[in-house]
């Protein structure tokens, strides 16, 4: 056989797109929720950084000096890079975690897993969301201050007080559903499932069923956004309104 010519390979097997995402060491739960929600035929590849337990807002932030190795592990040109981690996102702040792996990737497109967050609050029109994480509650405190930061009304909040990230990967799903119940108020316009390390995407229909609300989860929101990233804008039957809705609603009206 004659010997291919460099730039005539083909296309390889991810012809949509190819994704990297940096999870944390104690991650158990979003590696397989991002692949069960990603098309075949668009490429996920991931690698990790490590988190120090407890997590505290400290540990999380001491996370962004890492996120450049863990970002030159992945392959070179893939078509976007997230940071895998809620609260991890929001420690160090999304331009820092933007600037860490554009640094170490320039040819990809950088994202923080909060950014995905809010642009799937806004696609939803969600301005009053009720929110639920299992964090402690310096952590929660934080992150409602930058929900609101970005111009939402935090109606209620509520966490498990789990300081192990392993951990936070064991909640039960029943105990997801329970917890988006209490924190569900009568003027909340949505709800929001925070951590990547939860099992709430297995719940979203079920919780939406029950609330009658938009629900939008940390590893959905992620997975969602990525996709769009690339032009990828298939609906997933099972992770709730956010893959069905097309359009954004108007949040000029939704306030």
């Amino acid at each position: 056989m004659q010997a291919l010519s460099p730039g005539n390979e083909g296309e390889g097997r991810h012809a949509r797109g190819r994704l990297g995402f940096i999870l944390l060491n104690t991650e158990e739960t979003a590696d397989d929720d991002i692949r069960a929600m990603v098309p075949p035929d668009v490429g996920v590849f991931v690698t990790r950084v490590r988190l120090a337990d407890p997590v505290t807002v400290q540990n999380l932030a001491a996370v962004a000096g890492d996120l450049g190795d863990a970002a030159r592990l992945l392959p070179e040109n893939l078509d976007a890079i997230a940071y895998v981690c809620t609260s991890g996102s929001i420690a160090a702040g999304e331009a820092a975690v933007e600037c860490a792996i554009r640094e170490a990737q320039p040819e990809t497109s950088p994202l923080a897993l909060v950014t995905c967050v809010v642009d799937a609050l806004r696609h939803l029109g969600i301005s009053r969301v009720a929110v639920g994480t299992p964090y402690l509650d310096e952590v929660n405190r934080m992150e409602a201050a930058f929900l609101e930061g970005r111009g939402f009304d935090v109606c209620s909040m509520s966490g498990l007080g789990i300081a192990r990230g392993r951990d936070m990967t064991r909640v039960d799903p029943h105990d997801i559903v329970r917890l988006a119940l209490d924190v569900c108020t009568r003027d909340c316009d949505g709800i929001f499932l925070s951590c990547t390390a939860l099992r709430a995407v297995e719940v979203v229909d079920a919780i939406e069923e029950q609330t009658g609300r938009s629900v939008v989860t940390s590893n959905q929101a992620l997975v969602w956004r990525m996709l769009r990233q690339i032009g990828v804008h298939d609906s997933i039957a099972g992770p709730g309104r956010l893959f069905r809705q097309k359009t954004p609603v108007d949040m000029s009206r939704a306030r």
